[in-house]
């Protein structure tokens, strides 16, 4: 039984040298923008709704990779090097930034992911895939459920949500819902776990074996509700990863992670 969710749903203090991560993701970011400059779309008035993407030459298609911090922090110039991996199998790769809790709501920011993909899909031809971490793995699969508005969705051949949290129930129990706002309504409303998956797509909810219990019970929940519901699911759990580290894999062509990603038919393993 759990009495304690805000110690549930927190991770850092349980990361050695946690507060490492957040510059170490700026310097490594910042050096793979300098190096590969995206091309910057706005996808929307809000100054946050802008998109950064990334392009090999000939793109087989596109990833999609929607960063985290608990819908209420963080922006899209963290993550700019986990576009590496993907971009040297030949994706192009497209990251936004949305608006944030308390401003909008949690299914505010859903639908401008929605609108953001739609967006840049419509500049970049071929099959989609998504990815996203934290926020962002509920995020990416709620574009996979048959309630939200994308015209994508035809595309979108797989998801790949990482260390996500699929059921926002427990969170209307802690300290961070000052800011998300959720009710038992709006919670139940945006969880993934109480929707219907879109037909054809194919899930594979990834987690470090060394996040907190509650990641690792989503990250099973996920996987096998949708199972359920006739799609192809798989729940991986990465060996030795933290829920900070685990995302590092998306920064290598040939990692298990990368590979599960774009490649659909033949996804890795941790």
């Amino acid at each position: 039984m759990i009495t304690d969710w805000d110690d549930a749903y927190q991770n850092g203090a349980y990361i050695p040298d946690a507060d490492r991560y957040l510059p170490m993701w700026q310097a490594k970011a910042a050096a793979y923008r300098k190096a590969n400059p995206p091309v910057q779309i706005a996808y929307g008035d809000h100054p946050r709704q802008i998109i950064d993407l990334f392009q090999p030459g000939n793109p087989k298609g596109l990833v999609v990779f929607v960063h985290g911090g608990y819908w209420h922090s963080l922006d899209r110039s963290f993550w700019s090097h986990l576009a590496a991996g993907a971009v040297q199998r030949g994706w192009a790769v497209a990251i936004p930034e949305y608006a944030l809790c308390p401003e909008v709501s949690i299914a505010d920011i859903t639908q401008q992911i929605a609108t953001a993909i739609d967006c840049v899909a419509s500049k970049i031809n071929g099959p989609v895939h998504l990815t996203g971490h934290s926020a962002g793995g509920h995020l990416v699969s709620r574009m996979g459920c048959d309630d939200v508005r994308l015209a994508t969705a035809p595309r979108l051949k797989s998801i790949t949500p990482i260390s996500g949290i699929y059921d926002l129930r427990p969170l209307t129990h802690t300290n961070m819902n000052a800011d998300l706002n959720l009710t038992k309504n709006s919670a139940t409303n945006e969880s993934p776990v109480f929707k219907t998956p879109r037909k054809g797509i194919n899930l594979t909810c990834w987690v470090g074996s060394d996040e907190r219990p509650e990641f690792l019970r989503q990250n099973q929940l996920l996987a096998n509700i949708w199972t359920g519901c006739g799609i192809q699911t798989r729940s991986v759990t990465a060996k030795g990863q933290n829920h900070f580290s685990v995302i590092s894999a998306l920064e290598h062509p040939d990692s298990p992670l990368t590979s599960a990603l774009v490649d659909v038919n033949q996804g890795g393993s941790p």
